[in-house]
């Protein structure tokens, strides 16, 4: 069902579907009262013609997600469903083979003029990270750790679980009693069993988090763990932590780079979706210092999310709200990385749609405790994370993005890997 073809959303919506050559797939609602497009989903909501302004300096991604966090666009009814057609929209806009054509843009641009939308270029939102410097060295990986993990422990408390790991569960049951901690506690303790940790092991876990894998792996394992992360507030966090636990005889986290860590070797490693942050350009470094913290038949688990050629940054949005120089490839790029540093791979697994439950349920949770969120963090951040959420999730169920276990050991100088015959950390 097709509502309205007058007033501002009337105009908006011929502009748009000439430009772009298709029927408009959401509805649109104006700031005078108007109304237009399908009528049974989703619908836009233009607050006012500064978002109509955001889109014509950034007629893209960016436009889209600068006028949402700023609260002037909003969408009604469901979200991941809203973004499904806008992003489809962009994709059409910005990536088509073609260009839209000049009597196009000039119709476009004449509608803006007429609706008042034209004028300077308004500010970005606040929350839009702002980083200075060289890519990845020491000092912006710290910004950007910061811009995004420092937020708020009180933040991250409330919207995760209870261990407050931020990173793919492991879902081993579907049944409605089963919640996102319970997966995260599985996916903790898959990563101890392939890890083969216990009593006695020296277990290192690089971009520690708010130390979820170091307290588990100690408290359930009996493993001496030790955690790096370059977090102020996920290191404040994790002393604090570890004394409530009484762990201090098991358990160390350290405020480092991954870069200056020496003090090795360690009989196991894991390095839970850290290296998303690293960037392409220093990656080997990564993966050779990984190598060189094992000892020979040691262990490494690395958890990370994969990506194609297309936006390795996960697109402007997320690099500009949520995790600014992040960089993902595909999962053989990665494992090609980790083999030229000397470590063979011995095990691959894929837990794309885990993520997508997790992250659902993440967004849940957000959504039920929205008041509480808006007073920790602004409406403009709480804004950003539930586009991030709902529009991660969409990611990963459509197989845009995925999450993988790798499993690799640094061999001896012989060549043993002191490895199973079969897999023994599978669950029977």
């Amino acid at each position: 069902m097709v509502v309205g073809t007058g007033g501002v959303a009337g105009q908006l919506a011929a502009v748009v579907e000439k430009v772009l050559g298709t029927p408009l797939p959401i509805g649109l609602r104006a700031w005078d009262g108007s109304s237009a497009g399908p009528s049974n989903g989703p619908v836009a909501v233009i607050r006012s013609k500064r978002a109509l302004r955001r889109l014509v300096w950034n007629p893209d991604e960016l436009g889209l997600a600068r006028a949402y966090v700023a609260g002037d666009l909003d969408v009604e009814g469901d979200l991941t469903d809203g973004l499904a057609r806008f992003w489809a929209l962009a994709r059409q806009g910005a990536l088509r083979a073609g260009k839209p054509k000049a009597s196009d843009l000039f119709g476009a641009a004449r509608v803006a003029l007429r609706l008042g939308a034209l004028g300077p270029r308004p500010a970005a939102p606040g929350e839009e990270a702002r980083l200075s410097g060289t890519r990845h060295t020491r000092s912006r990986d710290q910004a950007a750790i910061a811009h995004h993990y420092d937020l708020s422990n009180d933040f991250y408390r409330l919207v995760l679980d209870p261990s407050m790991a931020y990173s793919s569960g492991y879902w081993t049951s579907d049944s409605p009693e089963y919640t996102v901690a319970d997966a995260q506690r599985d996916k903790l303790d898959l990563v101890c069993r392939k890890l083969d940790v216990g009593p006695g092991t020296r277990m290192l876990d690089v971009g520690c988090g708010w130390g979820s894998m170091i307290i588990h792996a100690a408290k359930h394992f009996g493993a001496s763990t030790t955690g790096v992360t370059i977090s102020r507030q996920q290191h404040a966090h994790i002393k604090t932590r570890i004394a409530d636990e009484g762990l201090e005889d098991l358990v160390t986290v350290k405020l480092q780079d991954y870069r200056e860590v020496d003090d090795e070797p360690f009989d196991a490693i894991s390095t839970i979706e850290m290296g998303e942050h690293v960037g392409e350009e220093n990656y080997p470094e990564y993966a050779a210092t990984l190598h060189r913290l094992l000892k020979p038949e040691g262990r490494l688990l690395l958890q990370q999310m994969s990506r194609g050629a297309n936006a390795p940054g996960g697109g402007a949005f997320i690099e500009s709200y949520v995790a600014p120089d992040m960089h993902m490839r595909p999962v053989s790029a990665t494992v090609g990385h980790l083999e030229r540093a000397g470590l063979e791979i011995r095990d691959v697994e894929a837990l794309r749609e885990h993520y997508v439950w997790t992250v659902r349920a993440w967004a849940a949770t957000l959504e039920e405790r929205w008041a509480e969120v808006v007073s920790l963090v602004g409406e403009g951040q709480a804004r950003v994370w539930r586009l991030y959420l709902a529009g991660g999730a969409l990611t990963f169920e459509e197989g845009r993005m995925g999450v993988d276990q790798v499993l690799a050991v640094r061999p001896s100088a012989n060549g043993t890997s002191g490895m199973p015959r079969t897999r023994d950390w599978v669950v029977r």
